[in-house]
């Protein structure tokens, strides 16, 4: 051995000590990290869900199933881990932690457990087993949860009244939903808390409030059979609807004669709550669903955009039998024309030849999108059960701009939605409609422009009055707009019927699929609805 170098191996640890002449050079090798750094890339993968991260912190390879069993078998949706102070004793070493499990449908649940580590390969590695995710795991074990659920709670309508027990009427069933067995898509959704076979909602308010209605399960937290902790359950919360039971009966009263299908929706303007919901025929709930064409009672919307522009009620304007706008041939209704009127009589006798032509010169395309989605068309919905929006494409062309301005071409709308508007011109304010009183909206609330609400209140009025709507037997103090929409292809087309209005604080909006006239259908409809008020 040559003079001057040294080699010394000491057991457990084995240190190089090179020297020469002139200095030297120390060079020791030793386990690399620490007990705490790999509990902590271990704890940090296991919050991710990340097992591949998790098993590359093992001294041995091995599955981490367990891991995914406890996810799934718990309703796991979120971890939570803090770590202790790591103890090491002759290269061992043991780190405490403290785990919050979020578990869907149920709540937290807390609990103390601890990693044991070692030293692999010169680095400080976790010493895995089943222990190490919970001290009662043990191989082959599962963990599962037992739930006993609380009473289902009630739905009712504004009164309090219940309306989820079967016995009310049609339409309001179709709010209401229905009671179904959980299948396995169900429970994946729902959580584990959740039994293939169990009692949830299906479809409507008893779909949309299933969490609310159904309350949190007392639960018991197994594994191997083994209670391990109780989460006391809490129990289900009423869900009052905005449904007023006596304009409910009215609506009813008013479509239940009425031989081709019907709708009416009735809303309450200062709030945006729905009091009523009729369809005189069951399956399709076009009161909410119904993409229609409103025909002239968009008439009132586009009136707001002219009324903001400054034209006013007592200008001068002309109605004759046919105009042409952007190349198309506009007529009225059973070719009428009515000469040099004043701009409030043109709304009242629903003249199609006046508003295309002020549509052109005063709005456009642009500024008619604005007016409709002011008072909610293109507008998201959230009423609490699934409503389709009204729509209103932005006109491509002059002719196209004409025909939107009296509620054709491609605009659509439901009885909800054309009740919606006639809700925000008589508070003066639009407001996203509600079951539900007091659900978060996507959209906010839209005032209408300044002084426009008592010139529309006026022109509506004389709808009623001496307009399209004179002889519906419409109550006094009932302000309102016929529509007449077109449908089809063909020379002669058929006509759904529509009148919407308001009167005191109801507001509403009927239509007759394939009625006719909305002047003499659908507003008499209207009339019996207020008149058993």
């Amino acid at each position: 051995m040559a003079r001057g170098r040294t080699i010394a191996i000491v057991s457990g640890v084995t240190v190089l000590v090179v020297g020469a002449a002139g200095g030297g050079a120390y060079y020791l090798l030793r386990t690399r990290g620490t007990p705490a750094e790999t509990a902590q890339r271990f704890a940090a993968a296991w919050q991710a869900g990340d097992t591949a991260a998790m098993s590359a912190q093992l001294a041995a390879p091995q599955p981490l199933t367990a891991y995914e069993q406890m996810r799934t078998g718990l309703a796991v949706e979120s971890t939570r881990i803090q770590l202790g102070r790591a103890t090491e004793t002759d290269g061992r070493a043991r780190v405490p932690y403290t785990a919050t499990l979020r578990l869907k449908n149920v709540g937290e649940w807390t609990y103390q457990g601890a990693l044991d580590l070692r030293v692999a390969d010169r680095a400080w590695k976790v010493a895995w087993t089943p222990a190490a995710l919970h001290p009662s795991l043990t191989p082959g074990a599962a963990f599962q949860l037992k739930t006993r659920w609380p009473e289902r709670a009630k739905i009712t309508d504004a009164d309090g009244g219940r309306i989820d027990t079967g016995t009310v009427g049609g339409s309001v069933q179709q709010l209401v939903g229905y009671l179904d067995k959980a299948t396995k898509k169900d429970v994946a959704s729902l959580g584990a808390s959740y039994k293939t076979g169990q009692s949830i909602g299906r479809a409507g308010l008893q779909a949309t409030f299933q969490k609310q209605l159904a309350g949190t399960p007392a639960t018991e937290i197994q594994v191997g059979g083994k209670t391990l902790h109780t989460i006391e359950g809490t129990a289900g919360k009423e869900l009052r609807t905005s449904l007023d039971p006596g304009v409910q009966a009215a609506a009813i009263a008013a479509v239940k004669n009425v031989e081709k299908p019907t709708a009416l929706v009735a809303i309450e303007p200062g709030t945006g709550e729905i009091l009523a919901v009729v369809n005189s025929q069951g399956g399709f709930n076009r009161a909410l669903d119904g993409r229609y064409a409103p025909g002239s009672t968009f008439k009132a919307v586009t009136a707001i955009g002219l009324l903001a522009e400054g034209v006013s009620p007592r200008e001068t304007v002309t109605c004759p039998k046919y105009a042409t706008v952007g190349g198309l041939k506009i007529r009225n209704s059973d070719k009428a024309e009515y000469g040099s009127l004043s701009f409030l009589d043109s709304f009242a006798h629903s003249c199609n030849t006046t508003f295309a032509p002020l549509a052109e010169r005063h709005l456009g395309a642009d500024k008619l999108l604005a007016t409709a989605e002011k008072v909610g068309f293109n507008q998201p919905l959230a009423i609490g059960v699934p409503a389709t929006k009204a729509s209103f494409p932005r006109a491509q062309s002059g002719a196209e701009l004409a025909a939107e301005s009296f509620g054709q071409a491609r605009i659509t709308a439901s009885p909800l939605s054309m009740a919606s508007v006639a809700a925000a011109i008589a508070d003066g304010t639009w407001r996203p409609p509600t079951l539900v009183p007091g659900r978060k909206q996507k959209v906010a609330e839209q005032p209408l422009p300044d002084g426009v609400k008592d010139d529309l209140h006026a022109m509506m009025a004389a709808v009623v009055t001496k307009g399209t709507a004179k002889a519906a037997g419409l109550p006094a103090g009932t302000r309102g707009k016929t529509g007449t929409a077109e449908y089809g292809t063909g020379e002669k087309l058929d006509s759904h019927a529509w009148f919407m209005g308001f009167k005191g604080d109801v507001a509403f909006a009927v239509v007759v699929e394939g009625g006719g006239g909305g002047g003499k259908v659908a507003a008499p409809i209207a009339a019996t609805f207020l008149r058993h008020l």
